[in-house]
């Protein structure tokens, strides 16, 4: 991270039609706002219920509740992906909730906590796992294995303290667990090396359907 890390760009969903997933709406459409937009936890999965005010979840299975409050993607990250696939990623492309600029995301801790602007602390919960709507929405043949092959998901945090974020917020990490799980290192260990699972056990930040299917998977032999 450097002295000038910040929220360059806060994005909220508007719903439109998933056919990839066979339900009637989706999120994912993030545009830019100007903010400053409320922040705040939105309780447990299952109500599509998220961090920021006037968003929402519409796969209440798979996505919402605490744990994925909000969805961060780094500014760098969208530009080495326009260099890559030869197209432009305007903030909100990827589905984030908030596009920064000057923070490693994919470095961050599990459980590593950010303080934006003057009084929002959000947690870094767990890596962002690729879905089949984001593949439809993105439009790249392979996505799903191209992106997951890349292991820079980006991260999912949970609101610690409530507060209001706009475009400009400075990012500052007030806290960082004693471990080195990063948020590329427990991305990689779930999707293309469970070699790397025994290493998520004891991280408490992850949520716990997480850690739980990590007991399952080392149970059975950490089969993919």
């Amino acid at each position: 991270m450097t002295a000038q890390a910040f929220v360059s760009s806060v994005n909220i969903g508007h719903p439109r039609p998933n056919p990839w997933k066979g339900l009637a709406a989706t999120g994912i459409d993030k545009r830019p706002v100007a903010g400053p937009v409320r922040v705040s936890a939105p309780g447990p999965k299952g109500t599509g219920a998220v961090g920021l005010a006037g968003d929402r979840a519409y796969d209440v299975r798979n996505h919402g509740g605490a744990d994925q409050a909000v969805y961060a993607y780094a500014r760098e990250d969208l530009d080495i992906w326009e260099r890559e696939l030869g197209r432009e990623f305007g903030a909100g492309s990827f589905g984030e909730n908030l596009t920064t600029t000057g923070i490693d995301v994919n470095s961050a801790l599990i459980g590593e906590r950010w303080r934006i602007g003057g009084g929002l602390v959000l947690e870094v919960s767990c890596p962002r796992i690729p879905c089949v709507t984001f593949a439809g929405w993105l439009g790249e043949r392979g996505w799903l294995r191209t992106f997951t092959r890349a292991a820079r998901p980006g991260p999912y945090l949970r609101v610690i303290e409530p507060g209001e974020v706009a475009p400009g917020d400075r990012i500052e990490v007030v806290g960082r667990p004693d471990h080195e799980v990063t948020v590329a290192v427990s991305f990689r260990a779930l999707t293309t090396e469970p070699e790397l699972l025994p290493l998520l056990v004891d991280v408490e930040a992850l949520p716990a359907e997480d850690r739980a299917a990590v007991r399952r998977r080392l149970e059975r032999g950490a089969r993919p």
